[in-house]
């Protein structure tokens, strides 16, 4: 196992973790051709790694937005928070889905600036203010989604992505997570 998944907090040896995390760790590693370090930093509490992972999945697997607006909003998120672990593991992501290898470095530069529609940028509005001044959020910014095709299911799921990954974010400088260099050079 890496030992620098994170710097904080001990990496756990995945030979003495519950079955459900070693099965769930193999089926990523297989799946990505590595083991993303956020899995092995989360191992280190095992019952958080089940609930962050089990939400996780919600949100990519039972929602009204694409991966790629998802994964636009994990990156907006990151950028704003200064999260070096999300920003580069995410970035990567938002290179895959939207197959454009700039779209990410402009997402974390600066969402506003960035070659994006305007409805995605109408989403990341949302997405960056309730990361950066949650109680300006009023309705006025769900009515500017409403113009632009967001259902009501979809905003909530904005609002999920985006909140979730705050708490993401935070934990990742709280640990010092360490993106996998493969992820550096992923969809370039």
């Amino acid at each position: 196992m890496a030992d620098d998944a994170m710097t904080r907090f001990s990496v756990p040896d995945t030979d003495a973790l519950p079955a459900d995390l070693k099965e769930r760790i193999a089926a990523e590693t297989e799946r990505a051709g590595f083991t993303p370090n956020v899995f092995l930093a989360y191992a280190f509490r095992p019952s958080h790694f089940r609930a962050f992972f089990a939400y996780y999945d919600a949100l990519v697997e039972d929602t009204e937005l694409d991966r790629k607006e998802i994964e636009m909003i994990v990156v907006a998120v990151s950028g704003v928070n200064h999260c070096y672990y999300c920003n580069v593991a995410h970035g990567a992501l938002v290179r895959i889905y939207s197959e454009n290898p700039e779209l990410a470095d402009q997402l974390v530069a600066n969402y506003r600036t960035a070659e994006i529609s305007e409805k995605h940028r109408r989403m990341l509005d949302l997405a960056v203010k309730l990361t950066e001044s949650m109680e300006e959020v009023e309705e006025a910014d769900f009515e500017r989604l409403r113009e632009v095709g967001f259902s009501e299911k979809a905003i909530w799921d904005i609002g999920s992505v985006t909140s979730f990954f705050n708490l993401s974010n935070r934990m990742a400088h709280l640990a010092d997570m360490r993106p996998n260099e493969e992820f550096h050079t992923m969809g370039r």
